[in-house]
């Protein structure tokens, strides 16, 4: 038997991020969780959020590990996780009506942080309501958020130069052009944040209360914040 990869950090975030799931996800059917690492993450929300589908997906290497979790879990909404490398011209095969990705932007290159949210918007087009949710860390107006977010985009350049954390303005740029629009910016402990985007043309989307919006024109939602970095898959 497949012996289960265990993340520490997921299971300390997997709390505050279902909450904001929980909220986002309600009229949601299908999820398709890209880069679903160690297959924690998916078991858990998949539990507690049983009228959704919940789709993991991840690079071949990750999927037996993946599967150690599903089988071990044998929840009737998760099927077995797909192989997709975002760098695909084509994600074959793939419905959805959401997508969850947490601590992956940061890992990607900035070509396959591009390809993640062009395939997405491909994925979601023509989807009422498609709603993308990305957790990790995240740079505002090109500055560190904290010096444990500094640290650790240093650590990341050190070990991959492609790598990093990725600026908040540039990620909402490409959502932007994937046909996406922000609707919450959420603080989480550790210096995280949970971004949401939803397709417009639904209800939800038609952007946030104006007393939420900060000077850079984004809507950020103030949320339990503790110091010290939680960067883990």
């Amino acid at each position: 038997m497949e012996t289960k990869p265990h993340a520490p950090a997921c299971e300390r975030n997997r709390d505050p991020i279902l909450g904001v799931l929980r909220a986002h996800f309600a009229d949601r059917r299908r999820v398709l969780e890209i880069g679903s690492g160690t297959g924690q993450h998916a078991v858990y929300f998949a539990a507690a959020m049983p009228w959704l589908e919940w789709q993991a997906s991840d690079v071949a290497g990750s999927l037996p590990g993946i599967r150690a979790w599903l089988d071990e879990a044998r929840l009737p909404n998760t099927p077995p996780p797909r192989e997709l490398d975002v760098r695909w011209t084509d994600w074959p095969g793939l419905a959805a009506d959401a997508v969850f990705t947490a601590n992956s932007l940061h890992i990607m290159g900035p070509d396959a942080v591009e390809d993640f949210f062009r395939g997405v918007g491909r994925l979601l087009a023509g989807v009422p309501g498609g709603t993308l949710v990305a957790y990790g860390p995240f740079n505002y107006d090109g500055r560190h958020t904290s010096d444990s977010n500094r640290d650790f985009d240093g650590w990341l350049k050190a070990r991959d130069p492609a790598s990093g954390i990725r600026d908040f303005e540039a990620v909402d740029a490409l959502a932007a052009r994937a046909g996406l629009r922000l609707l919450a910016d959420v603080a989480m402990p550790a210096n995280n944040r949970c971004l949401v985007w939803r397709r417009p043309g639904d209800p939800a989307a038609g952007g946030a209360d104006p007393g939420q919006r900060t000077a850079a024109g984004h809507a950020r939602q103030s949320g339990p914040h503790t110091p010290g970095a939680d960067h883990g898959s």
